[in-house]
């Protein structure tokens, strides 16, 4: 994990969920499971909270290349998530178009540099993945 992405996680442990440099944006962390090492690899994301349903972006920041954490949830569905202080099984789940499509715009009426990546990452699509407690 990059020392970025560490220091993230750490604040949002420390702070139960909060992270200043994001505001009151809802964060996760996705203790994802390599896809080729299976070693737990933390992933600290912003999420689009719609009453009880949660889901992250693989926007990678608008890379032409999907990040490396969507890949391990394909491989490996089920991981632990974490949510202000709460740690959960979930199924992580990508949506197919509409619902992709759907769910990527309200992402960017609430955060429009979603929609910057959207137009970098361009002829790719940003998958957008469901989390689903189970």
């Amino acid at each position: 994990m990059s020392d970025f992405n560490a220091a993230i996680v750490d604040e949002f442990r420390a702070n139960g969920g909060k992270v200043a440099q994001f505001g009151d944006a809802p964060l996760v962390v996705l203790n994802t499971i390599g896809a080729k090492s299976g070693e737990i690899r933390e992933v600290p994301l912003v999420s689009l909270v719609d009453g009880d349903q949660r889901f992250v972006f693989a926007s990678a920041a608008g890379s032409p290349k999907s990040p490396d954490w969507y890949h391990n949830i394909i491989a490996n569905p089920e991981i632990d998530v974490e949510v202000g202080t709460e740690t959960f099984r979930a199924r992580l789940s990508p949506l197919d178009d509409p619902a992709r499509a759907d769910r990527l715009a309200q992402q960017i009426e609430l955060m429009p540099q979603f929609g910057e990546y959207v137009t970098s990452a361009a002829p790719r699509l940003i998958p957008v993945i469901a989390i689903e407690r189970i």
